[in-house]
């Protein structure tokens, strides 16, 4: 009499798909887990379940990867700030003031990780090398604001310079990112204050009505220099 053999089905184990934001999360809590940036790409993925494939998918190296946490940041702070239905129809200082609120609450929520690469590439040079695609995306941004101001001015005397405008913004975020470095007010309420203070500032230069502007922001940071 034949007998029915039991058959057991084999289980097949699908591995998890690597996504780019899977690379980045791996990275950041790296470097705050040893308090240093891993050595070996091949280490580094062995460690976190990949393969180099996996990480070479979506990036050249750790540099190209700590570029693209900066453009991330920006890529966030705009998909936030358009999710706002009233900001299509913002000013160009209300869409700026937007900016730089959003982009600072953004780097608050990763603190560590934004203090930790800044502070520990000691070298300006480093320092600027992971930002390049950030001060690309600000520039571009400013530029667009300053745009659609020049197109509903009539007379070409009033139109202003973009590559004056996108490179002031630009050191406008430098200098945001070293105060709120230093901020240390709860809720880093200084900081928001720097961004009012400089972003009026800053149309309030381009509207050429400076002076009380000036005055205002440049006793601010007498204050928070002395104190």
């Amino acid at each position: 009499m034949a007998t029915a053999k039991k058959t057991t089905a084999k289980k097949t184990t699908q591995k998890k798909e690597i996504t780019r934001h899977d690379v980045i999360t791996a990275y950041m809590d790296y470097c705050l887990e040893h308090e240093k940036t891993p050595k070996s790409i091949y280490k580094f993925a062995k460690d976190n379940h990949m393969t180099e494939a996996d990480f070479y998918n979506f990036f050249g190296n750790f540099d190209g990867l700590r570029k693209e946490i900066w453009n991330t940041f920006f890529t966030m702070t705009m998909d936030v700030a358009h999710k706002n239905e009233e900001y299509a129809h913002f000013s160009n200082r209300e869409k700026m003031l937007t900016f730089f609120y959003t982009f600072f609450e953004l780097l608050t929520l990763n603190r560590s990780y934004v203090l930790f690469t800044l502070q520990e590439n000691q070298h300006m040079m480093s320092k600027m090398e992971q930002l390049k695609g950030l001060r690309k995306h600000v520039k571009n941004f400013a530029k667009e604001l300053i745009q659609e101001r020049n197109e509903n001015k009539t007379n070409i005397l009033l139109e202003r310079s973009e590559t004056i405008y996108s490179e002031g913004a630009w050191v406008q975020m430098l200098f945001l990112m070293k105060f709120w470095m230093d901020d240390d007010s709860a809720g880093f309420e200084k900081t928001d204050m720097a961004i009012e203070k400089s972003v009026n500032t800053i149309f309030d230069v381009f509207d050429n009505t400076p002076l009380d502007s000036v005055l205002d922001f440049g006793k601010f940071l007498w204050k928070e220099r002395m104190s």
